[in-house]
Order: C-alpha cells, then structure tokens, then sequence
C-alpha cells in the first residue's frame, strides 16, 4: 500500500493537470466540430502532424526528470541547478530546430494527399499552432523540473489556468462573440497560441522568481555550462525523442493515410483519437509518477524500491485501462455525438471504439515499462524497440490492413494494437534484463 499512496500522492497532480491538456483538446475539437465538419478534418491533419514534434520535444526534456529525481533522491541542490542550466540550453536548441522543421514540412503540405477543399483551412492553423508548440516546448522544460522535484501541483495548477483561458478565447474567437470577428478554425489556433504564451511566462516567473525554489534558482545562477552534462542530458533525451516521435508519427502517418480515404473517416478518426487522448494521457500522467519515483530509488540505489513501484504502477495502470473502457462502451453513442451533428461521422467513430480498447493492454504496458527504463536511465534499447514495433510492423500492417486487405479505416487502426502490445513486451524484456543486472552487481558486491 506505501508504493501506491505514494504513486498516488505524485501522479493524481499529474493526471489533473494531464487531464487539463484533454479538456483543452475536447473543447477544441467539439467547438470547431459543431462549427464546421470540413475543419475538424482540417484540425485532425494538423494536430496529427504537429504532435510528432511536439512529442518529440517532450522526449527531450523528459530526459531532465530522471536525472533531477535522482539528485533530488540524494538532496544534491547544486547538480539540480547545473542540470537545469545545461537542459534549458539544449532544450532551447531543440525548440528552434523544430521549429525549422515545421517550416520545411509547411512548404510540402500539398504533397500529402489531403483533399484539396481542406488545404486553405489547413495552412494558416498549421502556422498558428506551429508557433504555439515553442511556447509548449519551454513549458514542458520546466514542468520536468518540479515534476522531477515531487512538486507535481504546480505544472498542475497553471495548467488549469491556461485551459480556462483557451476555452473562453475558443468561444470569442471561433464563433465571433464579445465583438470579435468570426474566425472559426484560426480562432481556435490563436486562443491555443495565447494560452501557451501565458502558461509558460507564469510558470516561468513562479520558479525563476518565487521562494519555492530560490536555493535550486541560486544554484542555477551559479553554475556554468558544462558540455560533459549537455552531453548526458542529450545522450538521455534523444532516445526518448525518437521513441516518441516514432510512436506519435504511426498516428500522424495513419491520419494520411486515413486522409486518403475521404473527409467524413478524417473526421471520424479526429473524433476518436481525441478520446484516446484521454486514456493516453491518464495513464501517462501515472507512468511519469512511476518514473519519478523509480529514478529517486535508482539515485538512493534502492533495487527493491525500483520492483515495487513498477509492479504497483502497471497494475494501477491497468485497472484505469479497464475502467476508461467500460465507461465508454456504456456512453459511446453520446460520446461521439458531442463532437459531430453527423450521423455518419458519429456511426464510423462508435465502431472505431472497439479497436480503441484493443490496444489499452499494449498502450499500458508500453508506457509503464518505457517511463521505468528512463526512471533507470536505460534509454537506447526504447529507441530500437520503438523503431521495430512502430516502422517496421504497425505502419505495414496499417496499410496492408487498410488498403490491401480493404478494411479500410478500421484496418489501418489495427496496426495500433499490434505495434504497441509489441513495443511494450521489447520494453518488459528489457526491464527484466536489468533488474537482473543490478541484483547480480549487488550481490557481487
């Protein structure tokens, strides 16, 4: 009961505040859904495509977590300074070299077979967006940080503050309000832009000029760059990139690939990508918990500590699966009628919930045992494993499915289950091998 109190204590904060990122994205999608169908479709292409980078960054600055765990696990204030100087840095170059790639993919938007009619509606939400996602770069660099630090409430609260902020500007930007003109999907992209500018100057001034953390902020100040530690936060962050940008790619190239097949199953496949944002999230929310507290007993070398937080954080991951899953198959006519007036959008996405709980089991096991392996700073085997589950199978399988087979959208979403149970038995393997590698090195000594 200690490891689940204490995985609770850390990961509901987490859940809260993951739980305001699929607010923000429901009331996204349902008000520019009631607004116009033809934008939903155009808002599945661009968020698809803009998770990959976004994701991508998130794995970079992931690498932070572990690292501040484990020196927080040992009270070691000045090495959490000296990571957060050295991380800020890398992370920033990050940041803008996504930011280059985006241009470069912005430049090929026509070249993606998408519907012709959707190509003006997808352009300028793609720019809006595209310039947000910095903003939500830099958040997520110090959302890490107090994460790592067991200080998850605060990313939570300033989450809730931006998310309020992006409902009501959804309201006054989308559908005119307050004396605003009526900018539909655009207004969405620029109440999403404002509310990432917000949260990150507010989170900012907490930590850099709040009391929480002047000892870790004088720390900071007073360290130097060091190109040994950008190095190791580097040599932690790209695997954990890759990882994710591997996994969240499966999705934006099904998104294509589904594009391919009409509007009506785009938007159909935004409707439910959008509520398996909500158990993907949940359960990521607990793996990091899992995480932070897997690298605090890896910093104190407590093995044993490290079996009982990952056992405990599956089977609790597990039991949400399940209980997500229930919930929806009770609600899922009402479910996909909140985003759409269309009988024929809402039928495709009530039959594309059944594939959505194929692959909890997959998705569950693949995030535990992938966040423990970076709770433990084993981060390669993720990027290899990923590489074969996620390229090498699910998108194969996706097409073939799809289009060779003709089961359409329904057999490109079946290459989720498969690619993802598959990453998270390569990720369990490996776990496995080193619990056994640490219990023989301690027992050597």
């Amino acid at each position: 009961m200690k490891q689940i109190k204490e995985i609770l204590k850390i990961g509901v904060p987490i859940m809260l505040g993951q739980a305001c990122v699929i607010i923000v994205a429901f009331a996204d999608n349902i008000m520019i859904g009631w607004h116009n169908v033809d934008e939903l479709a155009a808002a599945s292409f661009v968020n698809n495509v803009l998770n990959l980078v976004i994701l991508m960054g998130l794995g970079f600055s992931t690498g932070l977590t572990p690292m501040i765990g484990a020196f927080n696990g040992v009270n070691d204030v000045k090495s959490i300074g000296s990571t957060m100087k050295n991380g800020i840095l890398v992370n920033g170059a990050i940041g803008l070299v996504s930011l280059v790639v985006l241009s470069v993919i912005y430049c090929f938007l026509d070249s993606f077979g998408q519907a012709p009619e959707l190509l003006p509606l997808i352009r300028p939400y793609f720019i809006i967006i595209g310039i947000s996602s910095f903003f939500q770069l830099g958040f997520n660099v110090l959302k890490q940080f107090t994460d790592g630090m067991r200080q998850p409430v605060v990313s939570m609260v300033f989450l809730i503050i931006g998310n309020v902020v992006n409902i009501f500007g959804n309201w006054v930007l989308i559908y005119g309000k307050l004396g605003f003109p009526e900018l539909g999907l655009n207004g969405a992209g620029l109440s999403t832009l404002l509310a990432r500018t917000l949260m990150l100057g507010m989170f900012a001034l907490y930590v850099f000029k709040g009391k929480k953390f002047s000892q870790h902020v004088a720390a900071f100040k007073a360290s130097h760059l060091s190109k040994g530690r950008m190095k190791h936060i580097f040599s932690l962050g790209y695997p954990v990139a890759i990882q994710n940008g591997l996994e969240a790619s499966t999705f934006s190239f099904s998104a294509i690939m589904i594009g391919w097949l009409g509007v009506v199953e785009l938007a159909a496949h935004q409707v439910v990508t959008t509520i398996s944002l909500l158990f993907f999230l949940l359960l990521q929310g607990l793996s990091f918990a899992v995480s932070i507290l897997v690298s605090n007993s890896y910093g104190k070398k407590d093995f044993d500590g490290v079996r009982k937080y990952t056992k405990k954080g599956f089977l609790m991951m597990l039991t949400i699966s399940a209980t997500l899953s229930a919930l929806l198959y009770i609600f899922r006519f009402p479910a996909a009628g909140i985003f759409t007036d269309s009988t024929e959008v809402a039928s495709i996405a009530v039959s594309l919930f059944f594939l959505l709980f194929a692959y909890q089991f997959g998705d569950g096991l693949q995030l535990c045992y992938s966040c423990v392996l970076r709770g433990i700073q084993d981060v390669k085997p993720i990027m290899y494993c990923a590489f074969i589950s996620y390229y090498l199978v699910a998108i194969p399988c996706s097409y073939c499915l799809g289009f060779k087979a003709g089961l359409g959208i329904h057999g490109i979403w079946l290459g989720f289950p498969i690619g993802l149970t598959l990453a998270g038995i390569f990720f369990y393997l490996r776990y496995r091998y080193d619990m056994h590698r640490m219990n023989s090195d301690v027992a050597m000594k």
